[in-house]
């Protein structure tokens, strides 16, 4: 295919936040199984799987999704020559930055292949082949995108319209219903799909070019950065002073070098819920039904239904989304305007924006069961061979209760071993830590209560994973 080494980046910060309820921000679309089996992060980790030239890949994600995206990856056998750790979002610009300085940092300067960890694509061997192209173009310093060519008027996309050869001739913001239909039929433009081809070196080159003060401020965040176990972590006080801004924007639309390669290879960024029904196979009503979902008299309809039997009669064009603690019910004409009910969550400090009611941490994870009035009960599930951190709470009790598998107990001096119905008491403020020593999970029914019962009251003594935020 081609002998130019490639180096996979992929870039994992999203939010997904048109994809709500089932993407959060601590739980985005990227870590999410929309499609099949794996994840939109696992496929995107194997879309280059048989080319000989591929380097194990470079991951840029958020500081929070850290743990997850490391255990993802372990699932399907991927090892990465690193996950890179924004401390906030700083767009796709400074991300790309901080995989070519990793790269250049090491003396590698190979073809980085730009990949969001978001995106669907259904014909890998059509997309393999363009990439091939891609590399020898961007081995010979050209910037390249892919142009995804269209199959109807898109009004949510922006657009690249093709010059000469692979000659970019502009990009073109999000058009109108009238100007996406003279593009479709002009033949000219394409919808920029956010993928990229491009050495190190010149990505760097460019991002001085253009935007040097994006490129000093993550050059001294890179330089100025720390090695955490499997990641590494740009110096967060330098990163949160770099301008943000997307590939695009910073240098794609500037650069007198960038090609576009069109691609038809069933392309989607799953930019919203009706994105997601045109991809899903779908029955003979043109439903897309998923868990305990009964559909009568329905058509053209999605329906997810996470924790309980979810029934639809006489719906048409409609989006029904059904988790612990959300329902959402839309019109799928109406897809892209879901961001406006996490801004009204946020707007309303509201937390069903960030987190499900089951969340994952490094050593497991917990669900909250009951809340009330200072007393609030959650189901922990702890790894075999994790341990929770060594904490105290300065305004909670706990109450713990062995459901199933063995734990180790850390209670002030105490050293516990409990089994099945089983349980012990945490005062507050005394120093304790659960460990799994066991080779199943360990099933935990935890009883909070106090004065506060949110997850910021905790002090952390000693952790394995080497937190230093909240639980």
């Amino acid at each position: 295919m081609t002998s130019t080494r490639i180096c996979p980046v992929i870039l994992s910060g999203g939010s997904g936040t048109r994809l709500w309820p089932l993407s959060r921000e601590h739980y985005p679309k990227q870590l999410l199984a929309l499609t099949g089996e794996r994840t939109l992060l696992q496929e995107t980790a194997h879309r280059l799987d048989g080319i000989d030239t591929v380097l194990a890949p470079l991951v840029v994600c958020n500081e929070e999704h850290r743990f997850l995206v490391a255990e993802q990856l372990r699932e399907v056998g991927v090892a990465p020559a690193s996950i890179i750790l924004e401390p906030v979002g700083r767009n796709t610009a400074p991300a790309l930055a901080l995989a070519a300085m990793s790269l250049l940092q090491q003396g590698e300067d190979p073809v980085m292949l730009v990949m969001p960890a978001d995106h669907v694509i259904a014909d890998i061997k059509t997309f393999q082949s363009v990439v091939g192209e891609g590399a020898r173009l961007a081995a010979d310093g050209r910037l390249v995108t892919f142009g995804i060519v269209p199959d109807y008027p898109a009004t949510g996309y922006g657009y690249i319209k093709k010059g000469d050869g692979t000659d970019v001739d502009a990009f073109v913001e999000k058009p109108d219903l009238v100007t996406a239909q003279s593009y479709l039929d002009s033949g000219d433009y394409f919808w920029n799909s956010g993928l990229f081809m491009l050495k190190a070196s010149v990505w760097m080159e460019e991002l001085h070019r253009f935007r040097s003060d994006i490129a000093v401020s993550i050059e001294n965040a890179y330089s100025s950065g720390t090695a955490d176990n499997d990641f590494f972590r740009a110096d967060q006080t330098l990163f949160r002073e770099c301008p943000g801004d997307s590939i695009d924007y910073a240098v794609m639309e500037k650069t007198d070098r960038a090609s576009v390669l069109p691609l038809s290879a069933g392309w989607s960024d799953i930019g919203a819920w009706s994105s997601l029904w045109e991809v899903s196979e779908r029955d003979a009503s043109g439903n897309v039904l998923t868990g305990d979902a009964i559909a009568h008299n329905t058509r053209d309809t999605m329906v997810v239904a996470q924790h309980r039997v979810v029934a639809t009669v006489g719906l048409e064009n409609m989006i029904v989304v059904e988790t612990p603690d959300a329902v959402l019910v839309c019109h799928k004409e109406h897809a892209q305007d879901v961001k406006e009910i996490v801004n009204r969550l946020k707007d309303g400090d509201r937390t069903e924006h960030q987190m499900h009611r089951k969340v994952y941490r490094p050593w497991g994870a917990y669900e909250g069961v009951d809340i009330g009035e200072r007393f609030q009960v959650k189901r922990l599930t702890v790894k075999p061979g994790a341990a929770l951190s060594l904490q105290s709470h300065n305004k909670r009790a706990e109450h713990w209760v062995v459901v199933s598998g063995t734990a180790k107990v850390t209670r002030g001096d105490e050293i516990l071993e409990l089994v099945e119905n089983e349980s012990t008491y945490i005062p507050i403020g005394m120093k304790h830590r659960l460990e799994n020593p066991g080779s199943m999970p360990l099933e935990i029914i935890e009883v909070q209560s106090g004065s506060y019962l949110g997850e910021d009251d905790i002090v952390r003594y000693e952790d394995i994973y080497n937190r230093v935020e909240k639980e």
